[in-house]
């Protein structure tokens, strides 16, 4: 791939991984709406490995917490947040780990990359989340975070596992009709995002180690780092939006792009 090219699949995935409105849909897009080559499994794993560090730098506090919570868990002990929070954080990732290989396994995963698809997931996830978000409560905070909520938030992250339905943006949804406030809700998305985005990089990196060469890790440098960069900032704008915007733009643009894609799909 040529540097133009890896700066657009890292700027995409950075700038949408935890934006509602889907990386990996986005990302399919971009050779089929462009007719450019497949960026391949490697970038891929690259680009998450950035959005990964973006996540747990972002927010570190959290990730520490949760750390220290995994070794008192380990001991069979769940007698603080950090251990509280350590294990609801694996509840939720079970469901979409088992999913993700059995679909990985099946060859679903083939059958499921195309253009109509992500155009009605787009279009369809885009309006539970604009119900969800307009009729959800908001008396509940991310520290009150509870472990049927993980379960429950856990299951709806499986269905981020179809093209354009989002991840960040299905959980967020799941959160709010749970109620909890928009900035919490995002927070307990990005938090469920750490552990789902590194069991599905080791999940893919068994491939790409045994296919790697030097071209390829260097271009996956290339990759991350701007990932990473581009995933800060869209973090940044995106915690700091909430505080007085609701999840409305991104709808209207997961909305219109659903269409746009319908379109193009069936026309």
């Amino acid at each position: 791939m040529t540097l133009l090219s890896l700066l657009i699949v890292a700027a995409i995935q950075g700038l949408t991984e935890f934006l509602p409105v889907s990386s990996s849909g986005h990302l399919i897009l971009l050779p089929s709406l462009t007719g450019g080559p497949d960026q391949g499994l490697a970038i891929d794993v690259a680009v998450h490995v950035g959005t990964l560090f973006a996540v747990v730098l972002y927010f570190w506090a959290d990730v520490k917490v949760a750390l220290l919570g995994t070794l008192r868990l380990m001991h069979g002990r769940v007698d603080t947040p950090g251990a509280f929070l350590a294990l609801g954080l694996g509840i939720a990732t079970i469901p979409v780990v088992i999913a993700g290989a059995a679909i990985k396994l099946t060859g679903l995963d083939d059958m499921m990359r195309s253009v109509a698809v992500i155009g009605w997931t787009m279009l369809g996830f885009g309006i539970v989340l604009y119900w969800a978000d307009k009729t959800g409560a908001h008396d509940r905070e991310a520290t009150e975070w509870r472990l049927k909520d993980a379960i429950v938030m856990g299951l709806a992250q499986m269905l981020a596992l179809i093209p354009g339905t989002s991840r960040s943006g299905i959980t967020i949804t799941a959160a709010r009709k749970l109620g909890y406030d928009r900035e919490s809700a995002a927070k307990l998305s990005m938090l469920m995002s750490i552990p789902t985005i590194a069991a599905s990089g080791l999940l893919l990196g068994v491939d790409v180690v045994q296919d790697a060469d030097w071209a390829i890790a260097r271009a996956g440098l290339i990759a991350a780092s701007f990932a990473f960069l581009a995933a800060l900032l869209a973090l940044s704008l995106m915690m700091r939006l909430l505080r007085s915007v609701s999840f409305t733009p991104y709808v209207i643009y997961r909305v219109i792009l659903g269409i746009g894609l319908l379109i193009y799909a069936y026309a």
